[in-house]
């Protein structure tokens, strides 16, 4: 069986039998897709792997004190940054 490790609402970590929907940045205290390209190009020039975090969902990824990712939801970092 695989396991993966997501971040709970507290920024725990916990084992999960589902791997997370969000992928984050541990540093910079950022969330966004799996598939978000600016992730992707840092991990492809390998100083992102060592911080990289995922989570269950956004309602986890917010809790735990991470923001939205400007690149890859562009709506939700607009609404954040709204609130700030």
């Amino acid at each position: 069986m695989t396991v993966y490790t997501l971040i709970d609402a507290d920024g725990r970590p916990y084992v999960s039998a589902t791997p997370g929907r969000l992928g984050g940045h541990r540093r910079n205290k950022l969330y966004g897709r799996l598939d978000c390209p600016s992730a992707l190009r840092a991990i492809a020039a390998g100083g992102y792997r060592t911080h990289r975090v995922f989570f269950a969902d956004e309602n986890d990824a917010v809790a735990a004190g991470y923001r939205p990712c400007a690149v890859c939801l562009p709506e939700e970092y607009r609404r954040w940054r709204g609130r700030r």
